[in-house]
């Protein structure tokens, strides 16, 4: 549809939302309240919102806890011993990869060091690595740090890889030529799933493809992506990924991260650091001295799963697993869809969007650049959050704002809009 197909009314986004199919999730999650009702709460992309049953889920581990004590590894309603277990399944479900190629562990940044530990080996000849020129700053300290304890120097082994379309967003006929000039001493290609600041989506396995064919190991950085647009990681051919849970996946501040490792790794003899959780299942109680890695992600693992922060990641990846990562897609195409269209036809005087148009490049997130100074982007940033619409603020100059399937309705995307032009009307 055209920006000219979308009606401008509210009557027509609710009936939109009352024939959604997804509707009904939206009820599972605690919508944060405001003076004139309920949120329009478009920060998915940074923090998810609570599921109800997460405070049950974990209410339920501190009955554990409290009742069972040490017993609750083995008696208890998910005993802890083999929990990161139950959330295998669905986990692997959610990223498009065998139950054995992922795990949840640690956070994001420690999980891309200990990847890196093991398929980052730089030599003198192929010591680079490609990440884009406006990465996340985690990703870049990680990057350089590792490049530096290498004993390598970032201003030579670091290829940034700048926007070469219109918003600052890469083609991938870029990336062929970067790897066409560079890939010989590329050692390790770092990418985004989904670019926190322009909200692009990249093409996983085409990357992959590319960089595979020059002898490049190649990971990404799916933080924007999981619980936002299908990744098929194991399909991909990517050699590992990492990601967090506490953006669209809506586990909570700080929750524990996921890994993945692709099978044909899963007996990697390659440098790791090593913990006992990683030793082979088999035989970890037996206290040996001698590290013997459990098969697949698992065998990156240093120490045993977090339960309470591991309860709230089970809960969100049920739901995932009801409302389907394919129907989700679907609905956040036609959600962000209406959401640009509306943008582009009301208010084209105030915003750029600076997310490519086409939408297989995009997951649930626009990324808007008010036309004018830095001082009119704070002030209209200022203005919807007065209104109960939150979104955040990216510098320079970019507001973000992710209409997110579980949850948001068109409605939410309406609201928005109203507010754009009662801003430009003040």
């Amino acid at each position: 549809m055209t920006a000219a197909d979308f009606p401008a009314d509210l009557d027509w986004a609710q009936a939109q939302d009352r024939a959604d199919a997804l509707a009904a999730f939206r009820g599972e999650f605690c919508i944060p309240p405001h003076e004139i009702g309920e949120q329009v709460y478009l920060c998915g992309n940074s923090l998810g919102l609570m599921p109800r049953a997460t405070r049950q889920a974990l209410a339920d581990e501190l009955d554990d806890w409290s009742a069972l004590a040490v017993e609750a590894h083995f008696r208890g309603r998910h005993p802890w011993m083999p929990y990161h277990g139950f959330v295998r399944e669905h986990l692997a479900e959610l990223v498009g990869a065998q139950a054995g190629e992922v795990v949840a562990m640690n956070s994001l940044s420690a999980n891309l060091h200990l990847m890196m530990v093991s398929f980052y080996r730089p030599t003198a000849q192929r010591a680079a690595i490609l990440l884009e020129k406006r990465a996340f700053p985690s990703d870049r300290y990680a990057l350089e740090s590792q490049v530096r304890f290498h004993g390598f120097d970032p201003a030579d082994a670091l290829i940034e890889l700048d926007g070469d379309e219109p918003n600052g967003t890469i083609s991938l006929a870029a990336i062929e030529r970067v790897l066409e000039e560079h890939g010989e001493r590329i050692a390790l290609v770092l990418l985004p799933g989904v670019q926190y600041l322009t909200g692009q989506v990249f093409d996983l396995a085409a990357i992959t493809k590319l960089a595979h064919a020059k002898g490049c190991v190649v990971g990404f950085d799916l933080a924007h992506a999981v619980g936002n647009v299908p990744v098929n990681l194991h399909d991909s051919g990517c050699d590992f990924a990492v990601w967090c849970h506490y953006k669209y996946v809506n586990s909570g501040p700080g929750a524990v991260a996921g890994c993945f490792v692709h099978e044909r790794h899963a007996r990697s003899e390659r440098p790791r650091f090593a913990g006992w959780w990683g030793h082979d299942q088999a035989t970890r109680f037996q206290m040996g001295p001698d590290f013997r890695p459990t098969p697949g992600a698992d065998g990156w693992q240093l120490s045993n799963p977090p339960i309470l922060a591991l309860a709230p990641l089970r809960v969100s990846l049920e739901i995932f697993h009801r409302a389907g990562i394919a129907r989700l897609r679907e609905k956040s195409l036609a959600l962000t869809a209406y959401l640009a269209a509306l943008i582009e036809r009301e208010v084209p005087q105030l915003i750029d969007i600076r997310t490519p148009s086409e939408p297989q490049r995009r997951g649930s997130q626009l990324s808007l650049r008010v036309k004018g100074p830095r001082e009119a982007g704070r002030e209209l940033f200022e203005h919807l959050a007065a209104r109960g619409i939150v979104g955040d603020w990216r510098e320079p100059d970019v507001i973000r704002v992710a209409p997110t399937a579980l949850y948001n309705r068109h409605e939410d995307a309406w609201r928005l809009v109203e507010a754009l032009k009662a801003f430009t009307h003040a």
